[in-house]
């Protein structure tokens, strides 16, 4: 007899220092699959990585402000999207964040602090300024802020494999990485995709509560997986670019679902940096579905903009 879990295939491989997945809903995996997923995020790897020094992305911060890096569409695409949300959220994301990011030892620092580069991402405002030009397929830098695009690509890397997916009439599947997931059509026995919300602790995977997902994309951002240490404290991978310091709030997650994953992902670091109250308050006012998990002493409170039943706890 035929079960939910015959129908269901699984593919997965390595990118991007983490591994992709996707589940199929259907007992046959077509020929090449798993090869071209594989070549989606190794495109967006080779575009958009900071720890690949020949990245675009990468050439593009090697070279002087002003002058036109030649590059594709699609970091074209995330550029433009990221200043879109950085004007949206009044600099709380800001893809300007390189030298932060390494300074307080994120990214290719891997835990190395720099005092000196400390001081001077203090000092210096973040906010990125880039001239894109789709018709020639280029783009420039028109300060010399650093570019990290580690809050948006890996939601871009989820939306182009489920572009790929759509592309081979392939109707109900997830695809994931990381923390950032998309759900179209159903699961084999006929209801939405179960998704997991991972509860903010850093010593044991589990689950907070399960949102029902189709047709949507979800991300999280935390302060409980990524982060290093310095003297007593714990500090978040997330950089408060208004700050060039990482975000010091009560918020230990934010989840949001949006129409795909780049937005998803940018905006759930976008309302992790404003914190338990700017964050909710912004998402209510622009529409955005979002899960906010506030740290109040030993336990979690959530605030949410979703509709009521989405989670289920």
């Amino acid at each position: 007899m035929s079960t939910d879990t015959d129908r269901l295939v699984t593919l997965h491989g390595p990118t991007m220092g983490t591994r992709w997945t996707a589940r199929l809903a259907q007992g046959r995996i077509p020929p090449g699959l798993g090869a071209a997923l594989q070549d989606c995020v190794d495109a967006v790897d080779r575009e958009m990585s900071t720890w690949r020094p020949d990245s675009t992305l990468m050439r593009l911060n090697a070279a002087a402000p002003g002058a036109w890096v030649r590059t594709g569409p699609d970091l074209i695409a995330v550029l433009q999207a990221a200043a879109r949300i950085t004007e949206a959220s009044g600099g709380a994301f800001d893809i300007g964040v390189g030298e932060a990011v390494l300074a307080w030892g994120f990214g290719a620092a891997q835990g190395h602090t720099d005092a000196a580069a400390i001081r001077a991402a203090l000092r210096q405002p973040l906010r990125a300024e880039v001239e894109c030009c789709p018709a020639r397929n280029r783009v420039r830098r028109l300060n010399a802020r650093q570019l990290d695009l580690s809050g948006i690509a890996k939601g871009h890397a989820v939306d182009r494999m489920a572009r790929l997916l759509r592309g081979r009439g392939i109707p109900d599947f997830t695809v994931g990485l990381d923390g950032e997931i998309l759900a179209e059509g159903l699961r084999p026995d006929g209801r939405p995709w179960a998704i997991a919300l991972e509860s903010p602790d850093p010593d044991r995977r589990a689950a907070h509560g399960l949102i029902e997902l189709s047709g949507r994309a979800l991300a999280t951002s935390g302060d409980y997986r990524h982060r290093v240490r310095l003297g007593l404290d714990w500090l978040s991978h997330t950089i408060d670019p208004r700050r060039g310091a990482p975000v010091r709030n009560r918020l230990a997650s934010v989840t949001v679902l949006a129409a795909d994953c780049a937005q998803a992902d940018a905006w759930a670091t976008g309302l992790m940096v404003l914190g338990e109250h700017a964050g909710p308050a912004l998402a209510r006012a622009r529409g955005i579905e979002a899960i906010f998990l506030v740290r109040d002493a030993d336990s979690l409170r959530e605030v949410t903009t979703l509709q009521p039943g989405d989670l289920t706890v």
